[in-house]
């Protein structure tokens, strides 16, 4: 078993029984609680699902645009030309160009958090995904980064936008902001980010769909949100 700090043990103790389940609201207050670190904290969400992803229909894979954002500056590279390079420049991207982009990825620079492209310059894209797939930065038309509404999609990553994916495990992970936010503003990231799951369930899905979900800052303990209780929540505020 891993070693934890005495910090990381005092924490767990001051916060109670860690096996039960928390309502939305409740998880975060821990959450942020626990949140003493000298620096702010990355607040991440494990979702464990029933899913198993070496079956085309039991995979999944999307994006959402947290009504907060994540708390941190979105590096964005865009593949285009012509009038959609001076779309995304112009919508902020940070990085735009084409072969010149390609020719400094195959060099090794992946100093990037996502990749848009527009559907004609997938032909040059394609030859880096053994480089950008393993770090999930490939555009891909199933987020929405294979576009030709560059501009707009720029914008929704500067502001938000996160990319998630079931893993081998059946797990799949987000960031839902920093501690700093508050309680409040992390329950509403998670309700937008925990809809956009619920919503994207695959039609192979078998059983259980969620099995379990933990929130947890960088330096804290986890701590278990009530699954049925959270879809409740969030199926009431969609309707």
């Amino acid at each position: 078993m891993p070693k934890h700090s005495k910090r990381f043990v005092n924490l767990t103790k001051q916060q109670g029984d860690l096996s039960k389940q928390f309502a939305i609201d409740e998880a975060f207050v821990k959450v942020k609680a626990c949140s003493t670190a000298k620096f702010d904290e990355t607040v991440d969400c494990a979702v464990r699902t029933g899913l198993d992803p070496k079956y085309a229909d039991q995979q999944l894979r999307g994006s959402v645009v947290l009504p907060h954002g994540i708390g941190k500056t979105t590096r964005v590279v865009v593949f285009a030309a012509g009038e959609k390079a001076k779309e995304a420049t112009a919508a902020g991207a940070d990085f735009v160009g084409v072969q010149d982009l390609v020719t400094k990825i195959e060099g090794g620079w992946t100093d990037f958090d996502a990749a848009v492209a527009t559907p004609d310059m997938m032909r040059f894209v394609g030859k880096l995904g053994r480089i950008l797939g393993p770090r999930n930065l490939m555009p891909n038309p199933k987020v929405g980064t294979v576009t030709n509404d560059v501009g707009k999609v720029v914008q929704e990553l500067k502001s938000g936008k996160v990319q998630y994916r079931v893993e081998k495990a059946g797990i799949i992970h987000a960031i839902l902001g920093k501690a700093s936010f508050g309680p409040q503003k992390l329950a509403e990231n998670f309700s937008a980010f925990f809809q956009a799951i619920l919503k994207a369930k695959p039609s192979g899905a078998k059983g259980t769909y969620i099995k379990r979900v933990t929130v947890s800052a960088t330096m804290g303990p986890g701590f278990d949100v009530d699954v049925n209780a959270a879809r409740a929540a969030v199926e009431k505020t969609s309707i």
